[in-house]
């Protein structure tokens, strides 16, 4: 029942106050963060060890339940989730009896298949978004000029719809001439008020000669009337077949992982940490890299992107979940405690210290000092990203 109360409430305070896209991006996040435990989960089972705990959320239990050895439930803030497999260090106290299930005392390779799972089910999401994107969605055309919206001016003034556009056509010429943008498209229409007006379209597939009378409209300040045919014109979007957009999702992921290791390695390089840094005390330097929406973004700066891509439409919105996902589970690869790639390359240490029957373990505790440092400065730059967020916002790239 509280569970069921609080989503409640919820839902009904983001639609009271107009923020169902915020709750849609929220939704998707914490979505992302269950799928990427998730994933540790499954293959922490599936090899046989012992996991104690699978929660949504964190801080006071809301709802659980247990079922065998594990216990699963929701906490009151939806902030992420945990799994917990016992034995993940030598510092875990481990009772004897479970000693041979702990993480700790398995072999090298499914030590190594739990600690990427995590990563690897964003890859997989991300993959999951593109094929969506391509199958149902669709993808911009560059270079083409169609009717994405039938929009009466008035009341029995529709002179688009009655000269028998539609929304999908592609406009091809119009007056002869080829069309090369909207707003060259726009330009004739506005200037032959009253004028028949010969259009070449396409429209699945087929090419036609259509033939609209643009209305003239009078606008306030201009001398003279206006012509306008009552639609919206912009780039078409085009989907793939199912079995084809398996194979341009994977382009498209490499692509975004290849801009993503780019970008992760231009914002952690010494230059890009001391433009970084300088943007807290340089307002005219904050607010520069926030109009061209180059600085990284904190989980504050990344649900407002998101939600103004919801806004902007679904296209929009994968295109940023993607981005956002991709960057999670590469973050987490890197190889530093507490982060997924520490329990990596940890494990790759020991197997490369093993001799014949005698299996090396790593001493965790000289890594603690480390470990220590850099959660320091990861708590330092996400919380000088989320000051940069409040303070000078990245400017929306869809508006």
């Amino acid at each position: 029942m509280r569970l069921a109360v609080v989503v409640g409430a919820v839902c009904a305070l983001a639609v009271a106050v107009h923020l169902t896209d915020l709750l849609v991006v929220i939704v998707a996040l914490a979505g992302m963060v269950m799928l990427h435990e998730l994933g540790h989960f499954l293959t922490a089972k599936w090899t046989g060890m012992k996991v104690t705990e699978f929660f949504v959320g964190f801080g006071p239990r809301l709802w659980s339940v247990r079922r065998g050895e594990t216990e699963y439930g929701v906490k009151a803030i939806p902030a992420g989730g945990y799994v917990r497999i016992v034995g993940m260090s030598n510092l875990e106290e481990v009772d004897p009896a479970d000693e041979p299930r702990a993480y700790r005392s398995q072999s090298f390779p499914r030590r190594l298949l739990v600690a990427v799972a995590g990563s690897a089910m964003h890859g997989l999401l991300a993959l999951a978004l593109l094929w969506g994107l391509l199958t149902f969605v669709g993808v911009t055309q560059p270079g083409t000029v169609g009717i994405l919206q039938i929009a009466p001016l008035a009341k029995g003034m529709d002179p688009a719809a009655a000269a028998g556009l539609r929304p999908g056509d592609q406009v091809l010429a119009v007056a002869g001439k080829p069309v090369r943008s909207a707003e060259a498209l726009v330009q004739v229409v506005t200037d032959h008020p009253g004028q028949p007006l010969h259009l070449l379209v396409r429209h699945d597939g087929r090419t036609e000669h259509v033939t609209v009378t643009p209305a003239a409209v009078r606008v306030p300040g201009r001398a003279r009337p206006e012509g306008r045919i009552g639609v919206l014109v912009g780039p078409l979007s085009a989907t793939e077949n199912p079995v084809r957009a398996v194979g341009g999702a994977a382009q498209d992921l490499w692509q975004v992982v290849a801009a993503t290791s780019d970008a992760i390695g231009t914002t952690f390089s010494p230059h890009g940490l001391a433009s970084f840094f300088n943007q807290l005390g340089n307002a005219k330097a904050a607010a520069r890299a926030a109009q061209a929406g180059t600085r990284p973004e904190s989980i504050v700066g990344a649900v407002r992107t998101a939600s103004q891509a919801a806004a902007a439409g679904p296209g929009a919105l994968i295109a940023v979940l993607v981005s956002i996902d991709i960057f999670v589970g590469m973050a987490n690869l890197f190889p530093m405690l507490p982060l997924d790639g520490g329990h990596v390359a940890i494990a790759v240490y020991e197997r490369l210290r093993s001799r014949r029957g005698r299996p090396y373990r790593a001493d965790v505790t000289k890594l603690a000092p480390v470990a220590y440092a850099f959660i320091l400065f990861l708590v330092v730059f996400v919380g000088s990203a989320v000051f940069l967020d409040i303070t000078h916002p990245v400017a929306n790239p869809f508006g």
